[in-house]
């Protein structure tokens, strides 16, 4: 919505009203002037022409429109509240509105906007300007909202939702990998050991065939005596034959 169609608005309202009162000489001084985009001095003709009549509605409703085109919207404001107060049919009604409407819109403020171009709709239905500047407010408003109103805040809370479960799922599954991570590094380390024990065993058995050890003797005790008495013997008979050789008699002990 450019800022020409708005202004162009206001004009086509104030000349409408202004060609009602071509008896007022200061009003149509004023709107000269308006016209000649002097808009202080149209607003000096407009208010010495409402100390004469106070109720003046089409000098009220010009004198708003000139504080608009100087930026004094506060000022405007309050004179063009004034002209929908003072008017006494829906048409005025609704185009006091309607540029009340407009000084919201400058200052990008479309709520308020929006409601002041419902209120000239509700008094003009007809009026193709505020419904025009009324789906543009509208259309401001959603984008200033981030898409707007209550279904943009319902929906800004169930992206968080969203996120907030999206990083739950995200530590969750950090969580798992880091236990099915550990649990690889437990496996792989039982594996080794056991690997490791084995290789141990099988050095084992291979030392044990190549260096065998003797088996410790599983003899009786009366086998252990037997050979014992055995060795005795043996060692017995080799002193004798040692003694023979170096002619010692061999000493013969008997019996009972």
């Amino acid at each position: 919505m450019s800022k020409g169609l708005y202004i162009t608005a206001i004009l086509a309202c104030m000349a409408t009203l202004s060609h009602a009162q071509t008896n007022n000489s200061l009003i149509l001084k004023g709107n000269k002037l308006y016209e000649e985009k002097k808009y202080k001095e149209a607003s000096q003709e407009y208010e010495k022409a409402l100390q004469k009549n106070p109720n003046n509605l089409p000098g009220i409703f010009n004198l708003g429109n000139s504080l608009y085109q100087q930026g004094q919207l506060d000022a405007s404001r309050k004179v063009l509240a004034a002209a929908a107060k003072t008017a006494n049919n829906k048409d005025a009604k609704g185009q006091a509105n309607y540029n009340i409407g407009n000084t919201y819109m400058q200052e990008k403020k479309w709520e308020d906007a929006v409601d002041y171009y419902k209120q000239a709709l509700r008094n003009n239905p007809q009026d193709a300007d505020a419904k025009y500047n009324l789906s543009y407010a509208m259309e401001m408003m959603k984008k200033q909202n981030g898409g707007g109103g209550k279904n943009n805040k319902d929906q800004k809370n169930k992206d968080q939702q969203n996120k907030d479960k999206q990083n739950q799922q995200n530590k969750d599954n950090k969580n798992k990998d880091q236990q099915n991570k550990d649990q690889q590094n437990k496996d792989q380390k039982d594996k080794g050991d056991q690997n490791k024990d084995q290789q141990n065993k099988d050095q084992q058995d291979k030392n044990d065939q190549q260096h065998p050890q003797s088996q410790p003797s599983k003899l009786s005790e009366k086998q252990a005596d037997q050979l014992l008495n055995a060795l005795q013997q043996e060692e017995k008979k080799l002193q004798d034959k040692k003694q023979k050789e170096k002619g010692v008699p061999v000493r013969m002990e008997k019996d009972w």
